[in-house]
């Protein structure tokens, strides 16, 4: 086969350009840190990282969800503890005026006390955290508690949250558990009631300076104390059940990235190392390009 100086040129300016292009899939890799830069530079690995990115992204989405459950959870317990501390000192107080040294007067500065840690209470039952009512179910835009108290209705629907791939957790307290209780009356006869009425029948009582009323209501105030208590221990269980969920949640979040990390991303000291080789390999191909592109007869002619 005849092999012309045209043909060496040609040859000579393609493997040219093919240097050229090398250089710049080096050049872009190190400037992006990444293998490649549009998905037909290598479909495997465009692939694995939309997976990968996806798994990633979901990953940050549960753990947002977990900051949501922490949100909720923090404050109700917070606001738990207040009423907490408000009925014990409720029952405090039902100790002093059960003592018999106690005169009307002195009760009714007790009822006075009594009156006011009452609304302290509703204004717990009623806390508002981002724009949400905490302790009315899923009716989170409506206050537990209304102007008019009277036939109270609580909404029992758990506010469920997906803190992971199939697991949800309740973020709210039922307030019947906490709102709600039950005591037996003279005849021996459970009789359903809320702590509101029984806070109201404490402070009739001290109206009335009734004593066996007030006994009767210390009883009730344990009951409803107790029922705080308990709905606190239910909390604290789902609190650390969630503490564990997020632990979780951060080991995937660092897997799933480090396996986008060694999908992607590139090795700097090899990309390096290749980028030098071909700038030695180009400086080399021009320099013996100079010598096989000489001057022809047409160059003369012109």
């Amino acid at each position: 086969m005849r092999v012309t100086q045209g043909m060496l040129s040609n040859n000579t300016l393609r493997n040219l350009s093919n240097s050229y292009s090398n250089l710049g899939k080096y050049m872009d890799q190190l400037s992006t840190g990444k293998k490649i830069n549009r998905p037909s530079d290598d479909p495997v690995v465009a692939m694995n990282g939309m997976n990968y990115r996806s798994q990633t992204n979901e990953v940050k989405q549960y753990l947002r969800n977990t900051n949501e459950v922490h949100n909720w959870m923090d404050n109700s317990d917070a606001a738990l503890d207040k009423a907490s501390q408000a009925l014990q000192r409720i029952r405090e107080l039902a100790v002093q005026a059960s003592n018999g040294t106690y005169d009307a007067e002195e009760r009714q500065n007790i009822k006075e006390e009594v009156a006011q840690l009452k609304e302290h209470i509703i204004d717990i039952a009623n806390t508002k955290v981002n724009d949400k009512y905490l302790f009315n179910g899923t009716k989170t835009d409506e206050p537990l508690i209304g102007e008019n108290e009277e036939g109270i209705a609580f909404d029992h629907s758990p506010v469920m949250i997906e803190v992971a791939n199939g697991t949800k957790l309740q973020a709210n307290v039922d307030p019947a558990s906490i709102f709600n209780s039950t005591f037996v009356d003279e005849d021996g006869n459970e009789v359903a009631s809320n702590l509101f009425d029984d806070i109201d029948q404490f402070i009739k009582a001290l109206e009335d300076d009734d004593q066996n009323s007030i006994q009767t209501s210390m009883a009730r105030i344990d009951d409803n104390i107790n029922n705080v208590i308990n709905a606190r221990a239910d909390l604290g269980a789902r609190m650390n059940r969630l503490d564990l969920v997020e632990n979780r949640l951060q080991q995937q979040e660092i897997v799933a990235t480090q396996m986008m990390s060694k999908n992607e991303d590139i090795d700097y000291e090899k990309v390096i190392t290749e980028l030098i080789t071909q700038e030695s390999v180009h400086r080399a191909a021009l320099s013996a390009g100079s010598k096989i592109i000489q001057p022809t007869l047409l160059d003369f002619l012109r």
